[in-house]
C-alpha cells in the first residue's frame, strides 16, 4: 500500500486543522492506519490510529478530547481532524499503515512498515 499525507499548512492557534491520509493499493481494509508527527528537535510520537475502521481508534494522551480520527475505506482514506491547533502542534504529520498489527503495537512507529511522505504543520501563536 502506498500513503500520501496532505493537509498541512500554515494555521492560527485555535483554528481548525483537518490533514487526509489516502492510501492506494489493494486491501485497505486490513490494514490500520495511524498518524505520529515529529517537531523540530523531538522524536516521532504517536497522535493516533485507527484499527481497520472497526470502531477502534486510540489517541495519545495530549490528544485525547481534541482530536478526532476517522476513516473512509470506500475512498481509502483516513483522516485527523484537529478543531482548535495549539502552537506545540507545529510538526511533521506522518501517516503510517500496517496489516496485521496487533492492538497493543499500535502506537509504536517501529511496528508500521508503510509509511507517506509527511505533511508540514505549522500553528502560529
Amino acid at each position: 500500500v502506498q500513503l500520501q499525507a496532505s493537509g498541512g499548512g500554515l494555521v492560527q492557534a485555535g483554528e481548525s486543522l483537518r490533514l487526509t491520509c489516502t492510501a492506494s493499493g489493494r486491501g485497505f481494509i486490513n490494514y490500520a492506519v495511524a498518524w505520529f508527527r515529529q517537531a523540530p528537535g523531538k522524536e516521532r510520537e504517536f497522535v493516533a490510529a485507527d484499527a481497520w475502521g472497526a470502531g477502534t481508534t486510540y489517541y495519545a494522551d495530549s490528544m485525547k478530547g481534541r482530536s478526532t480520527i476517522s476513516r473512509d475505506n470506500n475512498k481509502k482514506t483516513v483522516d485527523l481532524q484537529i478543531p482548535t491547533a495549539k502552537p506545540e502542534d507545529t510538526a511533521v504529520y506522518y501517516c503510517a499503515a500496517e496489516s496485521f498489527l496487533a492492538l497493543n503495537d499500535m502506537t509504536t512507529a517501529r511496528y508500521y512498515y508503510f509509511w507517506g511522505q509527511g505533511t508540514q504543520v505549522t500553528v502560529s501563536s
